[in-house]
């Protein structure tokens, strides 16, 4: 089997599998897992684009959060939405500088983190400044981490099909 079917094959099933567990367990995110389950991808797949994944992931996930935190909790008397604007360009300057660091390298991956925790901060209604697993954080990280290990497992998988042909 070629490995475009294989993958077709593999990343179709598993995100069956998922979706199931995702919405029996009901608070961590498929859609969140899907972006993270990409971002494998996008980071060159195997053990490599795993850790390049997920250490991007969550660094971008709490960049995201700080930026939650300062809108939500800070009052700050700026006009409009002007203080939402200046929260995120200066997390988002952070979010990018800390390629710098070359464990945060995969400046991609990072934006997904942030894009998925203001995603659902902001459209889920949960409290951030509850410790559970509705909150943001805690939500986007699990469900990443998650999604990224089923991006793993659909390579591997992936590979035995077409090891087989």
């Amino acid at each position: 089997m070629d490995l475009v079917l294989a993958l077709a094959v593999s990343i179709g099933l598993l995100g069956g599998v998922s979706t199931y567990l995702f919405l029996t367990v009901g608070t961590i995110q498929i859609w969140i897992a899907f972006i993270a389950w990409a971002s494998f991808y996008h980071c060159g797949g195997g053990t490599d684009g795993l850790r390049k994944s997920v250490v991007a992931n969550v660094w971008g996930a709490i960049v995201g959060f700080v930026a939650l935190l300062l809108i939500m909790k800070v009052a700050v008397p700026l006009p409009g939405v002007l203080w939402p604007s200046v929260v995120v360009a200066i997390t988002a300057f952070v979010l990018v500088l800390g390629a710098k660091v070359p464990a945060l390298g995969a400046i991609p991956a990072s934006v997904y983190g942030y894009a998925s925790i203001a995603g659902y901060g902001l459209l889920s209604g949960a409290d951030i400044a509850t410790f559970n697993l509705a909150n943001p954080l805690i939500c986007t990280v699990a469900s990443m981490v998650i999604g990224a290990l089923f991006g793993i497992v659909s390579e591997k998988f992936a590979g035995l099909m077409t090891k087989s042909a």
